[in-house]
């Protein structure tokens, strides 16, 4: 997606040794003090510090000091053997400043002479400008990433004067997870993508994890009328929960001097908050992580916090912690009712492995969340999505026209940090919309559907409208060269006990997904899909119900350069997987096995890149 200017300056990624040129004097001095503390000395304006980066090793510890008094902390994985790449850090606020960094490696030396040799201190650069071209193959065409460095939960999204809002966990200085901090992102269209300065940075209550934002209508916290106010988990030495507001449209926040807002002598991160009209005050839902439950809160102002209740002990999945909540009233399709859905992501402990997306559906009164129970009067675990990466969905406040539009973070915890990718870690979901509907068996179930502002992606028509009946031999199909593409399939299964649809590359690489009308499933192979082997865990066969009776399938499939997103029968199940073909799929065979089937209708559009 297309990329916005950070402080007038082209952001990104410099592989490797800096290839600026400089347009100031300055110079770097290094000083060794003993076996794992060095000081580095910056001399002269220059805009930006690069830092070399060495993925192997262990963090070290970097004091900023500024004028002989500490400013912040990050951490790095400073090359000791050789650079992978290099890392931007901003100098334009030190500007006339004496700036130097105080660093503690955690690496093990056995003598001074060892930590002279690090290549790190001879690849320390000064530079006015850092370039963000793209040196990756698997970066996605068309989903949101950031311009560089680490990313993973979405948090703190709302919509206002038609810009939507996306801040998320980033690290500005290295490709795995540190230095949690809230990137910013904002589009018009849920399509094209501006990047921003980092919206809130760590500072001395510790790294800023996940939460939520909004507009303060009621001017409520007394930071002004429609100011944007988010809440977030400060994580030092413990989680406490933070405040923070914008005066300028979520552009920068300013950070509530009565922080922490909220403590608990247990752990508790991911605040999300919504202002209650029916209550008129604002619901905060908290995870209680390590105990597997919610915490409901309230407040008048956002500042002073009362516990309500808590939800989820024992219900659900329980395996890992219980992390990123969300809690929203949506109408159920077709009956004139309204229900509320929880959203509950845990880690690990997913279907298929690793982290996932569960929710609740039930009754919401202010205070106490209750949910639906089966026949049987049990509380049944429900997933938003049956692929191995979807997580951290949480959706956007203040959106227009009541829609309920939510994003995850594609990936997953198991292999997150070691995925064939080194300029930048992880993407963002499609941006989906949730709905209710009851299924055959009764009960109600979360839709996701892709955004409508997801059409506008579309651009050559490749095939349109091909009916064509499917035996066991099969039909192939040609994708546009790049496997970039978006592929609407309208199948009927008639008599065949399975209809199988194969994505395939000229490397021999095969991504497998197959249709069981008898079993209502549809399932996705990527065990032949690529690249696999950076993770026991990454080859696996995931599998969803498709909610339908009669043998008749609808599917949206979007597939970019490392992911397939699947949607079937409008939204009634969705699968999002990660895959490396080594070359782009250029071909999509359907088969079908015990009988004949029908495809009543497919489409392929091409997607630009």
């Amino acid at each position: 997606m297309k990329n916005g200017l950070l402080k007038s300056a082209i952001l990104g990624m410099m592989l490797g040794a800096v290839n600026a040129t400089p347009a100031f004097s300055g110079n770097i001095e290094v000083n060794h003090l003993g076996v794992q503390n060095t000081l580095v000395r910056v001399n002269g304006d220059a805009p930006y510090l690069f830092i070399p980066v060495q993925e192997s090793n262990d963090d070290a510890t970097i004091r900023v000091i500024v004028d002989g008094k500490p400013d912040k902390t990050i951490y790095a994985r400073l090359a000791k053997s050789k650079v992978d790449y290099s890392v931007p850090f901003d100098l334009t606020p030190y500007k006339g400043h004496n700036v130097v960094l105080d660093i503690m490696t955690s690496q093990g030396r056995g003598s001074v002479r060892e930590a002279k040799d690090d290549a790190c201190w001879s690849n320390f650069a000064l530079a006015d400008t850092f370039d963000t071209t793209n040196r990756e193959k698997f970066r996605p065409a068309f989903h949101h990433t950031p311009s560089y460095g680490w990313m993973n939960d979405p948090n703190g999204m709302f919509y206002k004067d038609g810009q939507w809002h996306l801040y998320y966990q980033w690290n500005p200085y290295g490709s795995k997870w540190q230095n949690m901090t809230w990137g910013h992102s904002s589009s018009p269209d849920l399509v094209h993508w501006t990047h921003h300065p980092a919206a809130i940075e760590p500072n001395g209550l510790g790294a800023v994890f996940s939460g939520s934002s909004a507009i303060d209508t009621e001017n409520s916290a007394g930071f002004g009328k429609n100011a944007i106010v988010a809440l977030y988990t400060s994580a030092g030495h413990s989680q406490m929960q933070s405040l923070a507001w914008s005066d300028d449209n979520g552009n920068t926040f300013h950070i509530y001097e009565g922080n922490p807002v909220l403590t608990l002598e247990s752990e508790a991160r991911d605040p999300n908050m919504f202002w209650n009209p029916d209550t008129k005050q604002w619901t905060m839902v908290l995870a209680h992580a390590l105990d597997h439950e919610m915490l409901v809160f309230s407040s008048p102002d956002l500042k002073e916090w009362t516990l309500q209740s808590s939800f989820g002990k024992g219900l659900g999945a329980q395996d890992g912690v219980w992390e990123c909540p969300d809690l929203f009233r949506l109408p159920v399709d077709g009956t004139g009712a309204e229900k509320w859905v929880l959203l509950c992501n845990i880690n690990p402990g997913g279907p298929f492995g690793g982290s996932a997306t569960q929710y609740f559906i039930g009754d919401f009164d202010g205070k106490t969340f209750k949910a639906d129970t089966d026949a049987s009067g049990n509380v049944p675990t429900k997933w938003l999505d049956f692929g191995k990466d979807h997580y951290a969905t949480v959706s956007w406040s203040d959106a227009p026209g009541g829609r309920r539009t939510a994003i995850g973070w594609m990936s997953n915890w198991q292999y997150a940090a070691e995925v064939p990718t080194m300029q930048f870690r992880s993407a963002n979901t499609l941006p989906r919309e949730i709905g209710l509907f009851t299924a055959p068996d009764g009960q109600i179930y979360a839709s996701s559907t892709p955004s409508p502002e997801l059409a506008s992606l579309r651009g050559k028509t490749i095939r349109k409208g091909t009916r064509a009946t499917i035996g066991t031999k099969g039909n192939e199909y040609a994708l546009p060269p790049s496997g970039v593409c978006e592929i609407q399939l309208n199948v009927d299964a008639q008599k065949a006990s399975s209809l199988t649809f194969t994505l395939k590359n000229t490397a021999g690489e095969q991504t497998v997904m197959t249709y069981d009308p008898v079993a209502h499933t549809f399932s996705f192979d990527r065990t032949r899909s690529g690249i696999t082997d950076f993770s026991q865990e990454f080859p696996a066969v995931t599998s969803a119900p498709t909610f339908e009776d009669n043998g008749k399938l609808a599917l949206s499939i979007f597939i970019d350069r490392s992911s397939i997103e699947v949607f079937g029968n409008d939204g009634r199940f969705a699968m999002t997987n990660l895959v490396f073909p080594t070359a782009p799929h250029t071909t999509l065979s359907v088969s079908a096995a015990g009988g004949k089937a029908k495809i009543t209708d497919l489409t392929i559009y091409s997607i630009a890149e």
